[in-house]
């Protein structure tokens, strides 16, 4: 994928933290993998137009507290996904029956939220990511391929799943639908069809090349947003602003990074005129915030895979 910066890389951390194994991990753990990961991407602060721990954002629906009954509701769900895909291969069959569980988490969600939709995308994207998980660990460590690590192996297990239709949904006419004709972006859909390209080639490399400059967890996962929106088709954005949302995402994001990242002086001033402009436009970048999570989720597993417990 072609970015339109560079992203240095702490190659060596980032090399050892996939390069082991997964131990097994239980339909459980994975679940609260998941949770945590919703939990700490709604908790992370500041984000600029999303609900955080400062407030709502551009969002009149949504808040911090409502984001993480949201997340909690959700983990039955991610388990009921992990167990599914235990033992299994992506099949059609597989597809639609993780659709299904994840019809029934949506459903979860909303009663949860009162009816608003905090996590619908989450859900997908990381639901997949879980079922990727839970194929991974349940194979024998011999069996593994040595040229491939797990974590690309999740990836790649949860891209084949997607990439089956879904035999028994109903024809949609979501806001994602609508967006991805009119604007002829791939979303959420097409970055799981293609193997998660924003949490594998932005979102970790750029994780880890914020953490090794030591600016402190929090502020290296907002320079992660920032990076993942820097590229992202963001759907969210599209939705709720059309093309101009999109532009002032994008070009804001990189303006943030190209100052030096939220830890200096210059790139906050960035931010700040980054979350004036999408406030204004009443956009926020859901779809980044998403993709956030499954960075997060993805780095779990990895520290797993590191620590081996």
């Amino acid at each position: 994928m072609a970015l339109p910066y560079a992203i240095p890389r702490d190659a060596g951390a980032f090399e050892h933290a996939h390069a082991r194994g997964f131990t097994r991990l239980s339909d459980a753990a994975l679940a609260r993998f998941a949770v945590d990961s919703l939990i700490e991407e709604a908790q992370l602060t500041p984000k600029p137009a999303l609900v955080d721990g400062r407030g709502s954002g551009a969002h009149r629906d949504l808040d911090l507290p409502l984001m993480l009954r949201s997340a909690r509701a959700l983990e039955p769900t991610f388990s009921a996904l992990a167990r599914a895909s235990r033992g299994r291969t992506p099949s059609m069959t597989l597809r639609a029956e993780l659709a299904q569980i994840g019809r029934v988490g949506e459903q979860d969600m909303m009663r949860a939220t009162d009816g608003s939709n905090a996590h619908r995308g989450a859900i997908w994207i990381v639901g997949l990511l879980v079922a990727g998980a839970s194929i991974v660990s349940n194979t024998a460590p011999e069996l593994h391929s040595q040229a491939q690590s797990d974590v690309a192996r999740v990836c790649k297990l949860a891209a084949q799943i997607a990439c089956f239709p879904d035999r028994f949904a109903a024809p949609a006419d979501s806001h994602g639908q609508r967006v991805r004709q009119r604007f002829n972006v791939g979303g959420a859909r097409q970055e799981a069809q293609d193997g998660f390209p924003h949490v594998i080639g932005v979102g970790l490399p750029a994780l880890h090349a914020a953490r090794s400059k030591r600016i402190g967890e929090n502020l290296a996962r907002v320079d992660t947003l920032l990076a993942i929106m820097a590229s992202l088709d963001d759907t969210c954005l599209l939705h709720r602003a059309g093309l101009d949302g999109l532009r002032a995402g994008q070009r804001g994001a990189r303006a943030v990074l190209a100052a030096g990242g939220t830890s200096t002086a210059a790139g906050r001033a960035a931010f700040d005129a980054l979350e004036s402009a999408l406030l204004t436009l009443n956009a926020s970048p859901g779809g980044a915030a998403d993709l956030l999570a499954a960075t997060l989720f993805i780095d779990k597993l990895a520290h797993h895979a590191a620590s081996g417990s």
